[in-house]
């Protein structure tokens, strides 16, 4: 995709809007289609990477559609393509043309081999024949199989590009519709995945469905050297896996790594130990440093197939039931970030797979300009699947082994499948494919690379004699807290639902989240974040629309504008759209990557770091303070529940050495527990003494039995924090426990 003369900075004019718009190739609107007994509707989009080096560099990645497929109503062919390299444009357009064609002509052969079933209907003429054949889950694998080495051949022998360092990734899905399967071809590491409702609990009381969620089930299996069968293979070619930093001497290398497959067969320790900050194992020659692929499969690649990265794909045959209802297929710019459950779950708040799409891709894009120079290609197909009908295949031949035929002629099926004819004969296997196992894929990345760090330090010692933050050391939730609405926290819920940041946070720390929100309303102009200040606050787009302006490294804001615009945020509680940015200012406070600038009115919610912090810290000292609770004589009747109200409802209390806390004789109402790295000292009603240190309570007595006064008095020894909790709380413990609680 060519792109605008005005887009380089050299220009000196800013990406326009419209420039923006031209990064993004989409579908106008959502189809809708029936496969056979599979009713669907389907949607794509891709976004052009942003790359400061090389501002015009194409859109390298690619898709098809082919729905017709081998001239069957019932059947649809999708692909995603990712191409790498100088040539990597050229590479994946030509496997988007040669690839659905390869497996046409592969399949019509496969078809047009099976006489016998022709000969059971002589009069049927050989094109309606074919269009009522089938085959077999093996025979669909066959003839993909033969299609993915054709077209790696192909590519090799065209003149028209240079794939000896170039090439592409390819993840495809052939939908059969009258058997209601969906084959997956994985070459790379772009994935498909499934949204399965599982059910999660029973029917309310009253009545109603019970609990259900989409539960993200992996179709395919990432090819890259965290898998360690793949090292292996590759290894065994004479080839050398190493990140950038070891190559460079950076980083030990280890090579007796894959010996011990103690660990779940070895995948993944390789990558979680060196790819902390985007810096993966990649296969190198034992003879100089190329190529580096990342990948372990792929198309074209030619040096790199001489050390094992082929284009052999893998695949999967599953069968699609009612339960099944999203199947994404993406290129692997959407998953550096995301985990496949955050894909499907943005995808499930929307009844648009088109708007599904420009939310996974809008967040992938977000989350790359926050933890990196540049952005990738980012490429998805979503496909909602709205109904799966059995009865509605439709007749059909088919050659099978005999657990197909068993599974036809079960009680279960016999009926939904009665239009079926199979022959016992030498279709080859037909059963379908095991799960994959979701540790099979990479981990999500979390940390900002390298080069984000080197540029966020240049950031810091250029902003050494500038102070325009306000760090909140000492953080008054109480302060900051206020009640929203019902409407206001789901919409912050689905806005950080798939941020890494918010992914094991407890339900009490995510109330304590929405209360610290604070809502800001901004005009047109506004600047809500000035590239190279200290960032303080993680953002959600609630309305508006926003800039994202970014000033190259080296160079200076001479127009006064922010930069070029590189992407922008659309917020809408129509569409359910609310992105988010300045995740960062969540772990720690760093000089802004960019700026921030509101192209319309419009209104945010904001999260100051030093609050997040403080939840996280509160919500994991409450914990702990639960297990000190249940210790305590008192609220031993009581329930988990119970425990955790009260911890909730505790607030601390300073003291200063030679403070007395409480009084002997003294009319009383609070219970106390010492917090850590407190010292006091009882004095008892015998006048004997005893020294208390942290997780260690008084005051119990004013608990239980009716008791009104302290029966000890107790002297901080030293400056001392309780959680002090006021026995106004406790009715309703003491309607649930056997009435020892006052």
């Amino acid at each position: 995709m060519p792109a605008s003369a005005s887009s380089n900075p050299a220009d000196g004019e800013p990406m326009t809007r419209a420039e923006i718009e031209t990064r993004i190739e989409t579908i106008s609107h959502t189809h809708t289609a029936t496969f056979g007994g599979v009713r669907v509707r389907y949607a794509y989009l891709s976004q052009r990477g942003y790359y400061p080096d090389d501002l015009d560099k194409p859109n390298q990645d690619a898709h098809s559609i082919t729905t017709n497929f081998c001239g069957q109503e019932s059947d649809a062919f999708f692909g995603v393509y990712d191409g790498h390299g100088r040539d990597g444009e050229k590479c994946a357009q030509f496997a988007k043309r040669n690839l659905p064609e390869l497996m046409y002509r592969h399949i019509t052969r496969a078809k047009a081999k099976e006489s016998k079933l022709r000969r059971m209907n002589p009069s049927m003429k050989e094109d309606e024949f074919l269009k009522k054949m089938e085959l077999t889950k093996e025979q669909i694998q066959a003839a993909a199989l033969k299609s993915h080495m054709d077209c790696n051949k192909a590519m090799h022998r065209s003149s028209k590009f240079d794939d000896s360092l170039s090439g592409t990734t390819s993840i495809s899905a052939l939908l059969s519709g009258r058997r209601n399967r969906i084959t997956v071809s994985n070459v790379g590491d772009s994935r498909a995945i499934l949204g399965q409702r599982v059910v999660s609990g029973k029917a309310p009381p009253g009545g109603g469905p019970p609990s259900s969620s989409l539960r993200a089930v992996p179709l395919s299996r990432d090819q890259t050297p965290y898998r360690r069968d793949e090292r292996i293979r590759i290894r065994a070619t004479g080839a050398r896996i190493l990140s950038l930093d070891q190559i460079e001497g950076f980083e030990p290398i280890n090579d007796e790594e894959d010996d011990d497959a103690s660990q779940n067969g070895g995948d993944l320790i390789l990558g979680e130990e060196i790819d902390e900050g985007g810096d993966p194992p990649r296969v190198w020659s034992p003879h100089g440093e190329y190529p580096g692929t990342a990948f372990s499969r792929s198309f074209g690649d030619a040096i790199a197939e001489e050390l094992g990265v082929f284009a052999e794909p893998e695949m999967i045959t599953h069968e699609l039931t009612p339960s099944d209802e999203i199947i994404v297929l993406a290129s692997d710019g959407v998953f550096e970030f995301l985990t496949n459950q955050s894909v499907i779950d943005i995808c499930a708040k929307f009844n648009d797979p088109l708007q599904a799409c420009r939310a996974v891709v809008a967040e992938s894009y977000e989350l790359w300009l926050q933890y990196e120079l540049r952005t990738d290609d980012i490429t998805m197909i979503c496909i909602f699947v709205d109904e799966v009908t059995p009865k509605a295949g439709g007749d059909f031949f088919a050659l099978s082994n005999r657990n197909f035929a068993e599974k036809v002629n079960s009680s279960k099926l016999e009926t939904s499948m009665k239009n079926v004819v199979i022959i016992d004969d030498e279709g080859g296997d037909d059963t379908l494919d095991a799960p994959i196992h979701p540790v099979d894929n990479k981990p999500v990345r979390n940390n900002v690379s390298k080069a984000k760090s080197k540029a966020i330090d240049k950031m810091k010692s250029r902003m050494l004699l500038e102070d325009d933050s306000s760090p909140l050391d000492d953080v008054d939730i109480s302060k900051l807290y206020t009640e929203k609405s019902d409407e206001d926290k789901t919409l912050i819920a689905e806005a950080i639902r798939a941020s890494v940041m918010f992914q094991n946070i407890t339900d009490a720390q995510r109330e304590m989240i929405f209360g610290v929100m604070e809502p800001f309303k901004v005009k047109k102009g506004d600047w809500v974040i000035r590239q190279g200040t200290v960032g303080d606050r993680f953002y959600i787009v609630d309305s508006g629309s926003f800039e994202v302006r970014i000033v190259p490294e080296g160079q200076e804001d001479e127009r006064k504008d922010g930069g070029n615009v590189v992407h922008v945020y659309h917020g809408s509680r129509t569409s359910h759209a609310h992105p988010s940015f300045g995740e960062l200012a969540l772990m720690y406070s760093a000089p802004r990557a960019a700026s921030i600038i509101a192209q319309t009115n419009g209104q945010l919610w904001a999260l100051h770091g030093s609050a997040f912090r403080k939840v996280l810290a509160e919500q994991t000292e409450r914990k702990e303070l639960c297990k000190v609770l249940r210790k305590v004589d008192a609220f031993k009747p009581t329930t988990k529940d119970d425990i955790k109200d009260l911890a909730t409802h505790m607030e601390e209390g300073t003291y200063n050495r030679g403070d007395t806390i409480i009084q002997k004789g003294q009319l009383g109402d609070t219970f106390f527990i010492i917090c850590q790295g407190g010292h006091c000292e009882q004095t008892k009603s015998t006048g004997e003494t005893a020294s208390l240190k942290s997780d260690q309570w008084f005051g119990e007595e004013v608990l239980v039995n009716g008791a009104a006064v302290y029966t000890s008095t107790i002297v901080a020894t030293s400056t001392t924090t309780c959680w002090k909790l006021d026995k106004s709380h406790l009715p309703k413990l003491r309607r649930r426990s056997s009435g020892n609680v006052a």
